[in-house]
């Protein structure tokens, strides 16, 4: 098994594809078959699969979620770290932090709209870690 970890610093409330990093990572592990995990070690933002042609599907997937999980909503107690954290918590529950994805003839199997992305869902700017972890088979 091969790991390796990325690091990718936020901007606020953003959805950022990383497809081509992970891509040339793997690309790099001259890994011909096998599996590529990625783990996002946070809680306030999530690795989500999501339609990567056109924009406006980002857009409208934080649109919905800002709807269905509102910060500041006054049903949250945890709000030591401000009015947007209890809501990225449940973001992130309601998304994923990982993501398993085939490797076939040494690249990702992904569909033909497919990109991996990285949401951040707090208003400040973070520094996000991403394990990355390969096994050949």
């Amino acid at each position: 098994m091969l790991q390796e970890q990325l690091t990718f610093q936020t901007q606020g409330k953003s959805i950022t594809n990383i497809t081509e990093d992970v891509s040339q990572w793997v690309k790099g592990t001259n890994c011909a078959q096998g599996l590529c995990h990625l783990f996002l070690a946070h809680t306030s933002a999530s690795l989500i699969l999501c339609e990567n042609a056109d924009p406006q599907v980002c857009r409208d997937v934080e649109h919905y979620f800002a709807r269905l999980v509102p910060d500041g909503d006054p049903l949250f107690g945890h709000t030591q770290e401000g009015p947007d954290d209890m809501s990225a918590h449940i973001r992130t529950i309601l998304t994923q932090n990982s993501l398993t994805i085939p490797i076939h003839e040494g690249a990702l199997v992904l569909g033909t709209w497919q990109g991996i992305f990285l949401w951040e869902h707090r208003k400040g700017c973070f520094e996000r870690k991403l394990w990355l972890n390969l096994t050949e088979v």
